[in-house]
């Protein structure tokens, strides 16, 4: 059997020094928030808080990560997300899509909704 941290290793394999360098920091970024656990599985690394998955990276880029936060409810009127999408339709989760290309695009708005998923 795999361990998760082998298929966690195995997702970062190949990727480059930028890439690397936004995972690293957007974790560090959420572990100020609070504790964090890493549920990879075929196709993203799951986020989880003390209760439940708060955010998935759904993709590393070659320089770019991107990660997806759950919400109850559509968080409009923001700059940080490219895409919201309730998913599926008629449920109460609506996806909120975020690209980070550079450490300053963790700021006070995205540490807000990673407050956010955190606390939820």
């Amino acid at each position: 059997m795999v361990s998760s941290d082998q298929l966690v290793q195995d997702f970062l394999k190949g990727k480059s020094e930028h890439t690397l360098m936004l995972y690293r920091h957007f974790l560090s970024e959420y572990a100020k928030i609070g504790e964090i656990h890493l549920h990879p599985t075929k196709t993203m690394i799951a986020i989880a808080g003390p209760h439940k998955n708060i955010a998935w990276i759904t993709q590393l880029g070659k320089n770019f990560i991107h990660v997806v936060f759950p919400f109850k409810k559509a968080h409009t009127g923001n700059l940080c997300f490219q895409k919201i999408a309730q998913v599926p339709v008629g449920a109460t989760q609506f996806n909120h899509h975020f690209r980070m290309l550079f450490l300053e695009d963790i700021n006070r708005e995205v540490i807000s909704f990673m407050k956010l998923a955190y606390e939820t």
